[in-house]
């Protein structure tokens, strides 16, 4: 066998980019994305650029200034907070005491607000907690932005009240504030067809190898040879999920193995969920015109039916497999009697067609007929390839409405509500990956970890207001979410603070307006 000499190695022709051509490429794309964006607004298009967080040093010259920065931060986020914080300790405070009174150091609703301030700062566990709230300056800082917070307690003792306390008192509490933001009309510019869309999607929460409680969930994971049982904590959530990209957090439902049907050994899944949270939506907002943004999953006649006795509209995800005889029905009326229209949003050319007043025949118990509306939205876009060249993407989707589809009201069903259900997987991502933790126990008693998914969800409620609400919107800007929410938390934890001056500021009333 020949032995290849290093130089014959090195002669041979190399397949990989030199440092130049790579530098070249990578102009050459920028230039063509530039080229695209300005034909694009030439043809009436309106391209979206994403705006990237400033890349930039401190914008601060003095102390002073980084002092004045910190503090209007600070009181902007605790301010809105407060706003609530009277209504919100009411409540709370109606929660049943279980604690003996005689050995009680600390009030039920100081316990609540610091599980509430736990979640709100983003701190990833209990000891996290223990380690930093407890430092003397965090402490100070606590007690001058909420005086209600007369002592501060070990994480532990609040483990211990969650574990006792009923603790859907806290998600009631919650509901009541998104009930007065409702009233307070603060959400009525993002409303579709006159209606709050209301995203349902489950999220698993976290696993465990053994069984820790009996309402775990179960499923056989590993290879053939290693094949295992795994628990599992599920919940069905429901949220608030508008066109601007504002999520309000709404409803949790907690997926139960007792709640199956444990005659047929079927434990509990979304869609019996689904039935349990659907009725508490209808008994807490009675009156509230809902339209439901629903996956392939709740393609369904009985969901369907649901909506309808409950008068509230939806559209769900239609998928190619789901409704075979809907689908039939559909492409026989379309090519008979077409209807449509063309659109430009964003930088897509749409071509929406639709078909009302399918007839869709099902049985639950008892034979049954529902009249659906299919809407199928086809669109073209382009963009620019790692080379610099132009590419022609499409995508294609479909939803049933509980509506009929007209020119008037495709783009507003379609663009602004169906496809902002991505909202709550947004959501999902957020709480899970991005500083709330949702996939930590934070206990291991169901009860308590309960309790704290529900302050949890109520802390990123507050943090999402905070972060669309108009007088914190350079802060929000400037250093993105999870840099803002830092920002804040490091001000607290230093002698950044003025007392007299922070007092000031937070006696200031506000009058929250959403971007």
């Amino acid at each position: 066998m020949r032995r290849v000499r290093g130089d014959d190695a090195m002669s041979k022709p190399c397949r990989r980019l030199s440092r130049a051509a790579i530098k070249e490429q990578r102009a050459h794309k920028k230039q063509q994305e530039q080229a695209l964006r300005q034909q694009q607004r030439q043809d009436g298009l309106i391209p979206r650029v994403p705006a990237p967080l400033p890349n930039r040093c401190s914008a601060y010259a003095t102390l002073a200034e980084e002092q004045q920065a910190r503090e209007a931060a600070v009181s902007g986020q605790v301010r809105v907070l407060r706003r609530e914080l009277p209504a919100l300790l009411a409540a709370l405070g109606q929660i049943p005491e279980p604690r003996n009174p005689k050995k009680c150091r600390h009030r039920l609703t100081v316990l609540l607000l610091y599980g509430l301030l736990m979640f709100v700062f983003q701190f990833a566990s209990r000891r996290a907690v223990n380690r930093e709230l407890t430092h003397p300056q965090f402490e100070a800082n606590l007690r001058l932005l909420f005086p209600e917070l007369e002592t501060l307690p070990h994480a532990d003792t609040l483990f211990r009240l969650l574990r006792d306390i009923d603790v859907t008192h806290l998600e009631q509490a919650h509901i009541d504030l998104v009930r007065r933001l409702i009233r307070a009309k603060t959400f009525r510019r993002y409303l579709i067809n006159h209606a709050y869309p209301i995203a349902i999607d489950g999220s698993q929460k976290f696993t465990r190898d053994h069984l820790w409680d009996e309402n775990l969930l179960e499923r056989q994971v590993g290879a053939e040879d290693a094949r295992h049982t795994q628990y599992f904590v599920y919940v069905l959530e429901a949220s608030l999920a508008f066109h601007n990209g504002l999520v309000i957090p709404l409803l949790s439902e907690f997926l139960e193995y007792a709640k199956g049907d444990t005659k047929a050994d079927k434990q509990d899944c979304e869609r019996r969920a689904f039935t349990r949270l659907s009725a508490r939506i209808k008994t807490l907002f009675p009156r509230l015109p809902i339209l439901l943004l629903l996956d392939g999953l709740y393609a369904d006649g009985p969901v369907m039916q649901c909506c309808h006795q409950y008068h509230w509209q939806f559209m769900i995800v239609f998928k190619d497999k789901d409704l075979p005889t809907v689908w039939e029905e559909f492409h026989a009326l379309h090519a008979v009697q077409p209807a449509g229209c063309q659109r430009d949003w964003g930088e897509r050319h749409q071509r929406f067609s639709w078909v009302n007043a399918i007839d869709y025949a099902f049985s639950n118990n008892t034979r049954r007929h529902l009249s659906l509306h299919v809407v199928v939205c086809e669109e073209t876009w382009e963009t620019i390839d790692e080379q610099g060249a132009r590419l022609t993407k499409t995508a294609r989707h479909a939803w049933l409405s509980s509506q009929p589809l007209s020119r008037a009201n495709a783009h507003e069903r379609c663009n602004l509500g169906a496809r902002y259900r991505w909202g709550i997987e947004a959501g999902f991502l957020v709480e899970k990956h991005q500083g709330y933790h949702y996939e930590h126990a934070f206990a291991l008693n169901w009860n308590a970890m309960k309790g704290y998914h529900y302050l949890m969800r109520l802390a990123h409620l507050f943090n999402t207001l905070a972060r669309f609400a108009r007088h914190l919107r350079e802060l929000y800007r400037t250093l993105g979410v999870r840099g803002a929410i830092a920002f804040i938390r490091a001000s607290c934890a230093g002698p950044w603070l003025d007392p007299a001056r922070m007092r000031r500021l937070l006696a200031q009333p506000l009058q929250l307006q959403l971007e």
